[in-house]
């Protein structure tokens, strides 16, 4: 009995995290209409993440470039990852693989469930340089964690829980997807 009571309260937890409030429907709106406003005008969308949010990062990319047809990028391949890690540090790979991939006009998705990650944080900094359009984070744990005070749009998780977090990323970032496909459809 107690496992049960256990993992209805861990599901009804995380359940509570992916009710939206009128920010993140607003931010989530905001979004669908950069994705559309990118794939108008030909621009990319480059997404990035550590550890579980990379496989999100990977996932979404996917679905974005199949789904609605826009050019989304992850970069999780090993040998890019770890030849600008050994080239430039750890905390530098992302903030490389944008300047020599990200182009004016694209948009930044930064996935960290601490808002900590100086990987992430020295993304913002080159997607600056490069004029990048719109910086998006996705974090957790504090609000006001040092990722989401350098992005344009931020949409944050309630928790300290990094599945909780992760989870609710990925739903928030697929519903995107499926707005812009749902409204093709019709």
């Amino acid at each position: 009995m107690s496992d049960i009571f256990s993992a209805k309260k861990y599901l009804s937890k995380i359940s509570s995290k992916i009710i939206p409030n009128d920010r993140i429907l607003a931010n989530i709106i905001k979004i669908k209409n950069l994705v559309l406003k990118a794939k108008k005008m030909n621009s990319r969308i480059l997404i990035f993440g550590n550890g579980g949010s990379a496989a999100i990062a990977s996932h979404v990319s996917v679905d974005m470039t199949k789904n609605i047809k826009v050019k989304a990028m992850n970069f999780n391949e090993a040998d890019l990852i770890t030849c600008f890690s050994n080239d430039y540090g750890y905390e530098k790979w992302i903030e490389k693989a944008i300047e020599f991939y990200g182009s004016k006009g694209d948009i930044l998705i930064l996935i960290s469930s601490s808002g900590k990650s100086k990987n992430m944080l020295n993304a913002c900094k080159a997607a600056r340089r490069k004029k990048i359009q719109k910086i998006i984070t996705f974090t957790g744990h504090k609000k006001n964690n040092p990722l989401s005070k350098l992005g344009d749009i931020n949409l944050w998780v309630d928790s300290n829980i990094y599945n909780h977090i992760e989870n609710t990323h990925q739903i928030w970032l697929l519903a995107v997807c499926d707005l812009i496909k749902i409204n093709k459809i019709k």
